[in-house]
């Protein structure tokens, strides 16, 4: 099971990752370490991969979201309850918060005590919400936060309408840099989620972010992509207090 962690621990006692393709049991298109319930996978294959995860890791289930785009931040529950929300958080050691993304940036989050965790699905629409700034409100002290941008879809693979470059910079005129004029289709624009995400972390007042150096549509042996290949699997982003 191939796994990718910051290159750096985000905080003393704290463990996160992103889960590549890698080590699962579900076959095409799925293949083969696919964790979402909701794509088309066999039920059964999902539950293994799902199990194959937790001992891998030596940890209990984690608080699975029903992601929507939303902004909607829930604390995470070991009671294996499916919540609505794209981000959760906890404070209590061994709870593991969890996003699932194929594409979308996870974005996960640690006080530099330790003390607090929180994972976030950030798409277009959720940046542009604010899921990212909702998360850390649920922090004390963010400028003691430390953010890890997971692999997400690569700045010259996301391709996007003038309507989201446009919402992005009515909102805030830096946002400017983070997109450029696509090569494939006039009109259209390239927009950089990573850059996106900093500026509104930084704006937030964030001490530390990391990451940002995957392309998941552009590493297929590693990522699965929702915008390569349509039906596809999931991976998930982990973050939890030992």
């Amino acid at each position: 099971m191939k796994l990718i962690r910051p290159q750096h621990p985000l905080a003393p006692g704290v463990q996160a990752l992103t889960t590549t393709r890698d080590g699962g049991v579900s076959q095409p298109p799925w293949n083969s370490l696919n964790l979402g319930d909701h794509v088309g996978d066999n039920p059964a294959a999902v539950a293994e991969n799902r199990a194959r995860l937790e001992q891998a890791l030596g940890i209990q289930t984690p608080q699975w979201l029903s992601q929507v785009h939303g902004i909607n931040v829930v604390p995470a529950r070991a009671d294996g309850r499916v919540r609505e929300a794209d981000a959760c958080w906890t404070r209590m050691p061994g709870v593991v918060c969890s996003v699932m993304t194929a594409d979308c940036l996870p974005v996960l989050f640690a006080d530099e005590r330790g003390d607090q965790v929180a994972a976030a699905h950030a798409g277009w629409r959720g940046l542009l919400n604010g899921v990212l700034e909702a998360t850390l409100a649920t922090f004390h002290e963010p400028q003691r936060v430390h953010a890890w941008l997971g692999p997400a879809i690569g700045p010259l693979a996301f391709e996007v309408g003038p309507e989201v470059k446009a919402s992005f910079t009515a909102q805030h005129a830096d946002a400017e840099v983070a997109f450029q004029p696509s090569p494939m289709h006039d009109g259209r624009w390239l927009a950089d989620l990573y850059r996106l995400a900093e500026q509104r972390l930084q704006r937030a007042g964030v001490g530390r972010i990391t990451g940002g150096d995957h392309c998941t549509f552009t590493e297929q042996s590693d990522f699965f992509s929702y915008r390569r290949d349509g039906q596809t699997g999931r991976m998930a982003s982990l973050i939890w207090i030992e």
